[in-house]
């Protein structure tokens, strides 16, 4: 198969197998008016099988969304056919309104407007706990 590279834009590398269509709803790109290609199940020789995301465009993306799916994801953004900058993500120290509390007491599952936010408690579990009501929350 054969997807051409991005000119300008960006491409989301080293996306954990079977992620990306996680990533492709959380950031909204099929909002877009760019192309976009998921491709996935592609053979890596770090990771065994890998996704990857290329956007024909240079879009803000929220690296807290992309870095709580896979904090091993690299985003590579694109120049005239050219690499500019390549970010390496990590777990981001706080989410917001990226999950959503389990726990049916949680003010958050009675006040619909309240945003839902957690913190990482820790690093290596990928452990996050609700600011309001400390429920435990793990990275799958």
């Amino acid at each position: 198969m054969n997807i051409d590279g991005v000119n300008t834009g960006i491409v989301l590398d080293h996306i954990k197998a079977g992620k990306s269509m996680e990533i492709y709803e959380l950031l909204k790109l099929d909002k877009l008016n760019c192309c976009v290609a998921v491709i996935q199940h592609v053979s890596s020789t770090k990771y065994g099988q890998k996704d990857i995301i290329k956007i024909d465009e240079d879009i803000p993306l929220d690296f807290d969304v992309l870095g709580y799916i896979d904090s091993n994801i690299t985003v590579n953004r694109v120049r005239n056919g050219k690499l500019v900058k390549k970010v390496h993500l990590s777990l981001p120290e706080t989410l917001t309104d990226v999950i959503k509390c389990k726990n049916p007491r949680c003010i958050t599952s009675v006040e619909q407007e309240i945003l839902q936010k957690f913190r990482l408690v820790d690093k290596d579990k990928k452990v996050y706990r609700c600011i309001y009501c400390d429920s435990e929350h793990v990275v799958r």
